[in-house]
């Protein structure tokens, strides 16, 4: 006796499909440290079910200097997976394949070649240098440190110049080596031109330095409650970053319903 010839599943159609990031009505580009992850337990709980109950209309990127195989780790933990990723401090351009972080190779291709493998020369340049730990993490295209800014010292921004690279000191704790031209404000505006996605409807959200240059792309941006007051003193005059009185995601919350960029917002 044969077995019944199952049918084929049907072809899915566009309506079946996700809507693609140009097609929501509001982005999502957020740090995590001290913004997305910080805040009340309440506020953040109010965030990430608002917007899980909006995935058809909000879109999720997080902008971030962690690295790949920490986001993965966080979002099996709870939080919101995004649809797509800048990470490593901006040199990482990522987009979210079956919950894998996934480099888009045509998105990457110019902070590799600036970049040109050096992470070896930079680690053998600074590895004498006071006040600065290597970050215990597989880099990509850059060279983080903690820091330790009683011992710092100028030479090492010095050595880092000579070697024609960028570099970012963070809450005046953390400090970052990048290719010539690369941090995440460049790296986000790249991924939303590639994405199709209108300026306008992109929230960029963070609270230290490392954040500066999203902050000041010229896309709608927040700066959340207990950001650096170096970052606050560097943005309180441009006209497109909210400052925002609640931390963390209470922080992105209230940005969102005062800038009106959802309807459906809940209150922080």
């Amino acid at each position: 006796m044969t077995s019944p010839t199952s049918s084929p599943s049907p072809a899915r159609t566009a309506s079946d499909l996700p809507p693609s990031m140009a097609e929501k009505s509001f982005v999502l580009a957020t740090d995590l440290d001290g913004t997305f992850l910080g805040g009340s337990e309440t506020h953040r709980r109010r965030l990430y079910d608002w917007i899980e109950e909006n995935r058809a209309s909000v879109g999720l990127i997080f902008v971030t200097g962690r690295d790949p195989k920490f986001i993965a780790e966080l979002c099996e933990g709870g939080v919101p997976w995004p649809e797509y990723v800048v990470g490593d401090v901006g040199t990482t351009i990522a987009s979210l394949t079956n919950r894998t972080v996934k480099p888009i190779p045509e998105l990457e291709e110019e902070i590799a070649r600036v970049w040109d493998d050096s992470g070896d020369k930079v680690k053998e340049a600074l590895a004498d240098q006071p006040g600065i730990t290597l970050q215990p993490t597989d880099f990509r295209y850059r060279v983080s440190y903690d820091m330790d800014p009683s011992a710092f010292t100028r030479e090492t921004i010095d050595l880092v110049r000579e070697m024609g690279f960028d570099h970012i000191v963070s809450d005046n704790r953390y400090f970052d080596v990048l290719p010539h031209g690369v941090s995440k404000g460049p790296s986000l505006k790249r991924l939303v031109g590639h994405l199709g996605v209108s300026p306008d409807r992109v929230l960029c959200a963070g609270d230290t330095l490392n954040d500066l240059s999203m902050l000041e792309s010229g896309l709608p941006a927040v700066a959340v409650g207990g950001s650096e007051t170096a970052l606050i003193e560097r943005i309180e005059q441009m006209n497109q970053v909210y400052i925002a009185r609640e931390k963390g995601a209470g922080g992105i919350l209230e940005a969102i319903a005062a800038l009106d960029l959802h309807s459906s917002v809940p209150a922080p």
